[in-house]
């Protein structure tokens, strides 16, 4: 979807009375695509007004000094350059010039903006990336974008080059999304950028004294800086049945594929798990009309994370329709007609998906000797106890500033604001990981946004009406705000963002 898909508002080239940017953001068009005109101090600029990400409206977004952020996603952009400059969008959008005569501003031309930068100079000869998710492959591109000339090798042990995690439970699952959305670049792309990517490639062991990787097919990768972003795998289940052909996992593109494939000839459904995977693929499975049962030993769905009220809320959104909650309650055994659980209840299905949680693959790291607790173990620029080795993404546990804690996060857009982070240190630019945590999850057609981190928390804060989802959920951790999840509120989640990042905790 390109920036033509929401052209609205004034025509920008027959001009705007200057006031009207007084107040913020002004959407408008010119010709078919969609512009947004503001200010920043004395200077007034006009970008496209159509995120990159997901197409979200950037003027129903929150500006922030001379950068624009994404009310879906909270992507950010440069208003000089149009360029991305906070995952998860990776494109910029266009820039045109503005002219102001008499009072009023005309949007002009499309300006060709030169975002290429010289050789940065940096004595890393070669890069080598472990994983090609989202941290790695966000740390190839940036390695490109800062000017990195050097040799670039990303070792994936998936059969797909990178793709768009987050969808496959969500609109490619359930049908609403074609497959040509889920790839983040073609081939074409890492060919131009030089980016050597091995598919199903999958590491044995570092040797960080030789500063050399060797795969188990017994290759071997020399490097001057080595990225480890292997991710996480899901965490199986250990019953009697667990490994019958009718129990699936969703983690990878493939997993997708074959959850879509095995739908089609299923009706009935359990989902053991009332995890954000199991619900999201709830709610997808359902979209494609079988029969739901979502298995779970909580009381509520989420509530851990969300607390009671939200979790009310996705119950009540998934019941309407048509999802069975079985709540209070684990799996105790599977066989080729159902689920048996521990509370004596028997489940019919045909088709059985498990998402009770995943697992750092830290495997690499342990043989390595890095330091390995719940997590690689990295400094506040990314780095391992080894040096010259970085980790991002679900497999990174960090110092942050926040929360005054450490702590490993499994969320998309984190993975990836990591990778470009690495990318940067890997350059020597000394970069602080700073970033507030974000995630958002789907369910049907109501979307929440989560930002901040509260892995536990003392009192929370309800503004709004969940049961009408519209609403704001605000978690405190010892009188400080630690996080914030909103439903249809999506300025309020950005301003929340904000807010997080000028009240950083003290003692690190």
């Amino acid at each position: 979807m390109s920036e033509t898909s929401q052209a609205k508002g004034p025509d920008l080239t027959q001009g705007i009375d200057a006031s009207a940017i007084s107040n913020g953001m002004v959407l408008g068009h010119v010709g078919d695509d969609a512009v947004l005109v503001t200010r920043y101090g004395d200077e007034v600029f006009a970008i496209g007004a159509i995120c990159t990400h997901y197409q979200g409206c950037l003027a129903d977004g929150l500006q922030v000094g001379d950068t624009v952020r994404c009310p879906l996603h909270h992507a950010a952009f440069n208003l000089r350059t149009g360029e991305a400059i906070r995952a998860p969008a990776l494109n910029p959008v266009a820039c045109w010039r503005v002219e102001h005569e008499g009072g009023k501003l005309f949007v002009r031309e499309k300006m060709k903006v030169d975002r290429s930068r010289a050789p940065n100079g940096a004595t890393v000869r070669s890069v080598v990336i472990v994983g090609g998710g989202a941290a790695g492959n966000a740390a190839a591109e940036m390695l490109r974008r800062q000017g990195y000339d050097g040799r670039i090798t990303m070792l994936s042990a998936d059969d797909a080059l990178p793709y768009d995690r987050p969808n496959l439970s969500k609109d490619f699952l359930a049908g609403t999304a074609p497959q040509d959305w889920i790839p983040l670049r073609s081939a074409d792309f890492y060919e131009k950028k030089r980016i050597d990517v091995r598919l199903g490639a999958r590491g044995a062991s570092i040797d960080p004294a030789a500063r050399c990787v060797t795969l188990a097919d017994g290759s071997r990768f020399e490097y001057d800086a080595l990225l480890l972003a292997t991710g996480a795998s899901p965490v199986h289940l250990d019953f009697p049945g667990a490994h019958l052909p009718n129990v699936h996992y969703l983690r990878t593109f493939d997993d997708s594929v074959s959850l879509i494939d095995k739908a089609k000839g299923a009706k009935r459904v359990a989902i053991i798990g009332a995890s954000f995977i199991g619900l999201e693929t709830a709610a997808s499975l359902r979209e494609r009309g079988l029969e739901v049962h979502v298995i779970g030993p909580q009381k509520r769905p989420l509530e851990r994370i969300l607390g009671p009220e939200l979790g009310d809320m996705i119950r009540s959104i998934h019941e309407d329709y048509g999802v069975r909650f079985h709540l209070g309650s684990s799996a105790a055994s599977i066989d080729d007609n159902g689920v048996a659980l521990q509370n004596g209840e028997r489940i019919s299905a045909d088709l059985i998906v498990a998402g009770v949680g995943v697992r750092p693959d830290t495997a690499l790291a342990t043989q390595a000797g890095l330091t390995v607790d719940n997590g690689i173990v990295v400094d506040t620029y990314l780095q391992t106890s080894s040096p010259g080795i970085f980790a991002a993404g679900d497999i990174a546990r960090w110092p942050d500033p926040h929360t005054g804690n450490s702590i490993r996060v499994e969320h998309w857009v984190v993975a990836e604001r990591q990778g470009q982070t690495a990318a940067r240190n890997i350059l020597g630019q000394n970069e602080k990981f700073d970033a507030v945590p974000f995630f958002w999850s789907q369910h049907y057609d109501v979307s929440i946004r989560y930002v901040g981190f509260a892995d536990r928390w003392t009192r929370s804060e309800v503004s709004g009406d969940p049961a009408a989802r519209d609403c704001q959920v605000t978690y405190f951790q010892d009188g400080r705000m630690a996080a914030i999840a909103t439903v249809a509120r999506d300025v309020a989640n950005l301003r929340g963002e904000l807010e997080l990042e000028h009240s950083l905790a003290t003692g690190w």
